[in-house]
């Protein structure tokens, strides 16, 4: 993606990348657009980068357009629909969903309950519980969904041979 710099039309809270840690962003600065993929954004304010919520997409002049998933008639879940929705959850300093960059260790559906298994690709990496959150919101938009658990592991580490061709050709690291 071209990196665009854009004013900001209203405030704007974010986290700091990597840290987590909260940040306002005042209406009328200028931040550049790092990334616009999936859910969130990633913007570059003062010389740090930052995520941003779908909430304030429209203070950046974007907008998020949300999966719309089927119900299947039997009332099970459908679990193309829960990897669908995992992929459309980015890491914000790489331009990679969480599948294809390898973070998802396992998934496994029984009735409604929906619990994921998944990594990242730093044990320190402060933006993990921001991942968390933004999978199990995603998953909860499926349909027959009821509960969501996300187990968060550092075993076996991640690398960067847990990423897909796509992802490593995407990056230039194949």
């Amino acid at each position: 993606m071209k990196q665009t710099v854009v004013p900001v039309a209203r405030d704007i809270n974010a986290r700091l990348v990597p840290s987590g840690e909260p940040v306002a962003i005042p209406r009328g600065s200028f931040v550049t657009l790092a990334q616009t993929l999936g859910r969130a954004f990633t913007i570059i304010h003062q010389g740090n980068m930052a995520r941003v919520e779908a909430d304030f997409a429209d203070a950046l002049g974007l907008e998020v357009e949300l999966p719309a998933y089927t119900a299947r008639p039997d009332g099970a879940v459908d679990e193309d629909h829960v990897w669908a929705a995992m992929r459309d959850v980015y890491d914000p300093e790489i331009p990679v969903n969480v599948v294809d960059l390898g973070l998802i260790y396992g998934l496994e559906i029984d009735s409604g309950r929906v619990e994921v298994t998944m990594t990242l690709t730093s044990p320190t990496c402060g933006m993990g519980p921001v991942l968390v959150h933004d999978i199990e919101e995603g998953i909860r938009a499926v349909p027959h969904v009821e509960d969501v658990a996300v187990a968060l592991v550092f075993e076996p580490p991640w690398s960067r041979e847990m990423m897909t061709e796509e992802a490593q050709l995407e990056l230039g690291i194949y």
